[in-house]
């Protein structure tokens, strides 16, 4: 019986004098990798979440400017026949337009002139505002128009082109050029040469036509304007 108990005792000696410890110096470099581990993934969340906070403010802003300069159409698009060169065949198409939101005012400036009778294009390359004119057979990127106030404006007060909040303007496209009251497929006879492609040339917008027209300010939205011709082109085509 003592043998067996003098055995249990060496065992348990041998048991606790292999046991090992942890030291206050171990147990300060455990805390302080916890702690450098947990810093360094907080800064990583900040840091992502400023960045998103950073671009959704972004998107906000540029969603904002895109809304305050958008265009928007009052009423319908009007067409104009053409004289006896390209009878049968829209040469103009005239329509209104005003700022969507009381927001960022839109630079009207044309190229083109247009003094009841004569196109002219007395400032090469100025337009402020692009439109593109697109059907099955032409595009025209860049095509001519001109613009006239009509209502309250600063226009007549100083000369000012740009569309502001409350002021209304008729866009008058040009798919040919007029001299004279007389429309035509000479491109030269009215704006110097170098403006062809401001036309659509041998095109015609005649009857059951599709076209398009995207009015692309320098900032905001494209305002686009699709219409079929009717069967029957009067000397005024209203184009619903």
């Amino acid at each position: 019986m003592l043998r067996k108990l003098f055995k249990q005792k060496r065992y348990f000696k041998n048991i606790y004098k292999s046991q090992k410890g942890i030291t206050g110096l171990e147990t300060a470099i455990i805390l302080i990798a916890f702690v450098v581990v947990a810093a360094v993934f907080a800064y990583t969340v900040l840091s992502a979440g400023l960045f998103s906070t950073q671009k959704s403010q972004e998107a906000v802003y540029n969603g904002l400017q895109e809304t305050q300069g958008t265009l928007q159409l009052l009423g319908s698009a009007t067409g104009f026949k053409g004289d006896t060169n390209i009878d049968d065949s829209i040469g103009r198409i005239d329509f209104t337009i005003a700022l969507a939101t009381d927001g960022t005012s839109i630079d009207l400036t044309s190229a083109f002139a247009w003094d009841g009778t004569d196109l002219t294009c007395p400032n090469p390359g100025a337009n402020r505002l692009q439109i593109a004119y697109n059907d099955q057979a032409t595009t025209v990127p860049d095509v001519a128009w001109t613009v006239a106030w009509i209502g309250k404006s600063n226009y007549a007060a100083g000369d000012d082109l740009m569309l502001d909040p409350g002021e209304k303007a008729v866009i008058s496209v040009w798919l040919h050029p007029e001299d004279g009251g007389v429309w035509g497929d000479d491109l030269t006879v009215a704006c110097p040469t170098g403006n062809e492609a401001n036309f659509i040339g041998a095109d015609r917008v005649d009857t059951y036509h599709l076209f398009t027209l995207e009015v692309k300010p320098v900032s905001g939205a494209t305002l686009t304007i699709q219409r079929t011709t009717p069967a029957v082109l009067d000397t005024i085509v209203d184009m619903h």
